[in-house]
């Protein structure tokens, strides 16, 4: 049965999540998703292995594992017949599970899906023209209780370690058939570039799904060194996104040891507004959050900073609240574009979104100041897949409607 034991939380204006450890797997093997290198040769080594061989068997392994995304060593097939059974016996190749997967009209998909101890949550794959963004989440559920945000109204239960978060990403690549074909048993160092990848679909990471990534620094960081990885999934960092509501004093260390894009979720150019918006503003104010934006290693005019603004109708969208946002991004001299999200309504928000009209000045106003300021499609609504909606279906579903929409689904199928 789940340990569905909440984490602690010291309060409402520093809501800094207390991990607590993950229940171990029944039959004791270890998952290696979400090991780098070094921790593999190391768990190798502990198992029996002498150094030589446990840091080649690594090498080998770490290779099948990220790099070509297999989930059975016997696919290993660079790898003796004879070890490929020790390895299964001691270590695991893991996946979250997926408890339901849904498809937008608009081609988004999302999935709920399930850690090996029990718990839920939830990812999202956008696809456009020129791009497929995954919004990969770092938490299951979130301390922050933003007002518009309809995850925020969930509880924190845990961080989700660096493999769960890593293996949305290998998750989504399964799922569009995106691991590089071919065999590797007959090819030496010099033949693994002979190989080719399809063209793929999912071209960007975003840090946005459930939770706050920078309350989960030391596993987000760890699962986005093995995405970058060049022996690993190899994504560049300049096409991954980490979103945070602004916890200040985590900022620095996120550009100093991630290196990634950086968005801030504003949603509001006064206090009082974004302190009853974004509760987070009450310990880490708005100055205090535009200088740690200022001084965010990376950021340039090529790497801009991008700041996500709700449409929240007769509270932040006014032509003064508009002037009041190029006026602090330019007194800061930030490198930065804003992105204006249409509100998302949920059953029980208490608020409404912006007409078309107030949205469509608010950009016009923001543009005029110099400061690009494009509105985002949502995507995604008929599932609640669009931005603030994600919250886990297992809340709204029992497992016996979603048994009776699979059977349908299946009859429909056949």
């Amino acid at each position: 049965m789940a340990d569905t034991t909440l984490m602690s939380i010291p309060g409402q204006v520093d809501p800094v999540p207390v991990a607590r450890d993950i229940t171990p797997r029944e039959d004791g093997r270890v998952d290696l998703i979400g090991l780098p290198k070094k921790d593999i040769t190391a768990l190798f080594e502990g198992a029996g292995l002498d150094k030589r061989q446990a840091k080649l068997r690594a090498k080998q392994v770490f290779h099948w594992l990220y790099h070509r995304g297999v989930t059975d060593f016997e696919a290993m097939t660079d790898i003796a017949k004879t070890m490929r059974p020790w390895l299964a016996e001691r270590f695991v190749i893991g996946r979250p599970d997926v408890v339901e997967a849904q498809h937008s009209t608009d081609g988004t998909r999302k999935w709920l899906l399930k850690t090996s101890d029990g718990h839920e949550f939830e990812m999202v794959f956008i696809p456009d023209a020129d791009r497929g963004t995954l919004c990969v989440s770092s938490q299951v559920g979130c301390t922050l209780n933003c007002r518009f945000c309809h995850t925020g109204t969930m509880r924190l239960v845990r961080n989700l370690t660096p493999g769960e978060i890593v293996g949305q990403v290998m998750l989504a690549r399964d799922s569009l058939g995106e691991w590089p074909k071919g065999r590797m048993d007959d090819l030496g160092d010099e033949g693994e570039a002979e190989y080719t990848a399809d063209g793929r679909l999912l071209t960007n990471i975003v840090m946005m799904g459930m939770g706050e990534p920078l309350y989960n620094f030391d596993n987000v960081r760890d699962a986005l060194q093995l995405v970058m990885d060049g022996d690993g999934l190899a994504l560049s960092k300049r096409r991954i996104t980490l979103s945070t509501s602004g916890v200040v004093p985590a900022m620095a260390r996120c550009g100093e040891e991630i290196g990634v894009n950086l968005a801030v979720s504003l949603h509001a150019v006064s206090k009082d507004v974004r302190d009853e918006i974004v509760p987070i503003n009450k310990k880490y104010g708005l100055e205090e959050l535009l200088q740690a934006c200022a001084d965010y290693p990376g950021a340039s005019n090529a790497r801009r900073i991008t700041f996500e603004y709700v449409m929240l109708k007769d509270k932040n969208d006014s032509d003064e609240d508009a002037r009041e946002l190029v006026r602090l991004l330019k007194a800061y001299k930030l490198p930065a574009k804003v992105n204006l999200i249409p509100f998302n309504p949920w059953p029980g928000a208490v608020y409404e979104c912006s007409t078309p009209e107030r949205i469509k000045r608010f950009s016009d106003i923001v543009f005029e100041g110099g400061i690009s300021a494009p509105v985002r499609t949502p995507r995604g609504r008929d599932i609640d897949a669009a931005c603030g909606q994600l919250k886990t279906t297992a809340e709204k579903k029992s497992r016996a409607q979603r048994d009776r929409e699979e059977a349908e689904a299946a009859v429909q199928a056949g």
